[in-house]
């Protein structure tokens, strides 16, 4: 197990729950691919070959959420994927590389427009071609349908699937973490 690492540290000497805190406090932005995380695992087509285009709704709350809450959301696509650019861009999402770009190359594109950090940067993943992009983020996850493969090479696996909620739960985790998610309420310490 020399090899295998938890956030850069081996198991035995990780505290789980701290590295994960001080990772969700310092990210400032989530980026996730359209393929398996926005929209599942599978693409649909309409009779004339057209892409049947549609997203979870829980998803798509919290991604308005995070965007009001300060969070800069990038989606990315290594194929042509522009039949969500309306979707998204009505939910407030600027940050749309959805031409078929390298995942990488839009992901620095992205990080330099916004002055980020590596550190700053969650990513959702879900499959080999997110391997190089979780290994850079401050912050990698997947879904838990996501490749079996990268469970080992993710910071967290979320509950749920993806294009199932696996973005709804991640925002949440963040938000609530640095106290902007408004619709959390915190027990009363007592005294």
């Amino acid at each position: 197990m020399d090899g295998f690492q938890y956030f850069g540290m081996q198991p035995s000497q990780a505290d789980p729950s701290s590295r994960i805190n001080q990772a969700l406090n310092a990210v400032r932005a989530l980026l996730f691919p359209v393929d398996g995380v926005l929209n599942g695992s599978r693409i649909t087509f309409d009779c004339n070959g057209g892409e049947i285009c549609s997203i979870s709704v829980r998803d798509a709350v919290a991604i308005k959420e995070a965007l009001k809450q300060g969070v800069h959301i990038a989606v990315l696509s290594e194929r042509d994927a522009e039949g969500y650019r309306p979707l998204l861009e009505a939910l407030g999402v600027r940050d749309l590389y959805l031409n078929g770009e390298n995942l990488l190359y839009s992901y620095e594109a992205f990080r330099l427009r916004h002055n980020l950090s590596d550190e700053e940067c969650a990513y959702i993943g879900d499959d080999i071609g997110d391997i190089d992009l979780l290994s850079k983020v401050g912050l990698p996850a997947t879904a838990i349908d996501g490749a079996d493969y990268l469970r080992h090479r993710v910071g967290y696996i979320s509950g749920y699937e993806g294009g199932k909620g696996c973005i709804r739960e991640l925002v949440e985790m963040i938000l609530i973490r640095q106290g902007k998610w408004p619709y959390f309420e915190r027990a009363e310490e007592e005294e």
